[in-house]
């Protein structure tokens, strides 16, 4: 039963348009879902305003919503715009090239239903969303086809698509005026494929949710979700050893904090600040490429200048969770020409690679390093039982940047950028 309803709603998703895609702003995390969240800097801990977000950010939200005491259905779509290139620097000259350019089309769907009108109010959602992606597509272009020493490829990593989405029905409880709790189950289903063939698995974990309103303007927010691994079989030769192997990634636990202000007095103002906190360092596959914990702070306000009509902007900072490896050896022993040896090695779940394709993989394939995210959008309440948005995102370009040794022995510098930008849409149903 399980698997045939995780089947249908990736289906549904998939004839939405959903592309294996390569979409990462904190880390490989999307800043938020729905355009209104999204045009807030992602927030949505103590004050989402759709059901959407609600799971996806505070499930013990669904009891506090601006939808609440009614039902209510969201459909929303992003259409997300990545924008990669990478560079690999050495005596010989510079070879670059851009990753494929591609628009990707992101669906999601939320509900949210009262299940008592009395204390203690009871509510179940459930909602669909693509979350989290990364990739490249160098296919073809000169880092693809450019070699060293005429013998061996000039990088790994040359093509990577990561997309994970989330089913995730949720129930939220408020035992009184002031409280209200929260938990989601998320089910995953992630896809991977490393230029030797998609590799789709299973995963799951929980999300748990609080809010307390400390007065009739401010909310305070907590969520926390438990790490939730993903085992890719068969995936990609690591060791050169003639056999496919696997690679485990795990989404990371995060534990999240926000505080909201809302006054209906002036043209309904909302600010809400959100910090999170996730766990890369200490995650399968993230933590075997040298990714470092993220702090994301986000900051988001909302008004209604003329009534049923919205404004929202919102700004988002994550530090890029890729640390640099200055400095390495990627060099080769040659005094056996028929098998040379590298130097250097890095160990991945097991699985020995030569620390320069180890770099170039970690450098041009998985370039999550975006920090600084400006956001607008706008909203427009067509009756009292359906409403409109739309919001704008724009990831300012960063630039990650390492030097070493290449197995020639020459000096060699990596190099990946990244910028961004996103068109949301959203269509909200009351009943």
């Amino acid at each position: 039963m399980k698997r045939a309803c995780i089947g249908t709603t990736m289906m549904f998703l998939i004839l939405l348009g959903v592309s294996p895609g390569a979409f990462a702003t904190n880390g490989d995390n999307l800043i938020g879902i729905g355009p209104i969240a999204r045009s807030m800097g992602g927030v949505g801990i103590a004050a989402p305003q759709d059901a959407i977000s609600a799971v996806f950010s505070n499930p013990a939200s669904m009891c506090t919503g601006p939808f609440c005491p009614s039902s209510t259905f969201d459909f929303a779509g992003t259409i997300f715009m990545p924008h990669v290139k990478a560079a690999v620097k050495g005596e010989e000259g510079t070879v670059k090239s851009d990753s494929a350019p591609t628009l990707f089309g992101i669906p999601a769907i939320g509900l949210s239903v009262p299940l008592t009108a009395r204390m203690p109010v009871w509510r179940f959602g459930i909602a669909a969303y693509g979350v989290s992606g990364l990739g490249v597509d160098y296919r073809g272009t000169d880092l693809d086809k450019a070699t060293l020493g005429g013998v061996y490829p000039l990088i790994q990593g040359e093509y990577t698509q990561l997309q994970i989405m989330k089913f995730a029905p949720a129930i939220a409880v408020q035992p009184i005026d002031d409280l209200s709790l929260g938990i989601a189950l998320h089910i995953d289903y992630a896809s991977l494929d490393l230029r030797g063939g998609s590799s789709p698995a299973y995963g799951a974990g929980v999300q748990l949710g609080a809010i307390y309103s400390l007065s009739s303007t401010v909310n305070l927010g907590l969520s926390y979700i438990t790490s939730q691994k993903v085992n890719h079989r068969r995936i990609l030769d690591f060791d050169q050893d003639g056999r496919l192997d696997s690679l485990k990634l795990e989404a990371p636990q995060q534990m999240g904090f926000g505080a909201a202000y809302q006054n209906p007095a002036t043209m309904n103002l909302l600010v809400e600040a959100d910090v999170k906190w996730l766990n890369w360092s200490d995650a399968d596959g993230y933590s075997d490429f040298d990714w470092g914990n993220q702090w994301v702070y986000a900051l988001g306000i909302q008004v209604e200048p003329v009534k049923k009509f919205s404004l929202r902007a919102g700004f988002n900072y994550a530090k890029n969770p890729l640390k640099k490896h200055s400095n390495f050896d990627g060099s080769f022993d040659f005094s056996n020409p028929e098998q040379p040896v590298p130097n250097s090695i890095n160990r991945v779940q097991g699985k020995i690679l030569p620390t320069y394709y180890y770099e170039t993989f970690r450098i041009i394939g998985f370039p999550a390093i975006v920090e600084k995210h400006l956001t607008f959008g706008a909203g427009y309440k067509v009756t009292e039982r359906f409403s409109m948005n739309v919001g704008y995102m724009h990831a300012f370009e960063n630039t990650i940047s390492e030097m070493g040794i290449n197995p020639l022995g020459q000096p060699i510098t990596i190099e990946s950028k990244l910028n961004e930008d996103s068109l949301d849409f959203g269509l909200t149903w009351y009943f």
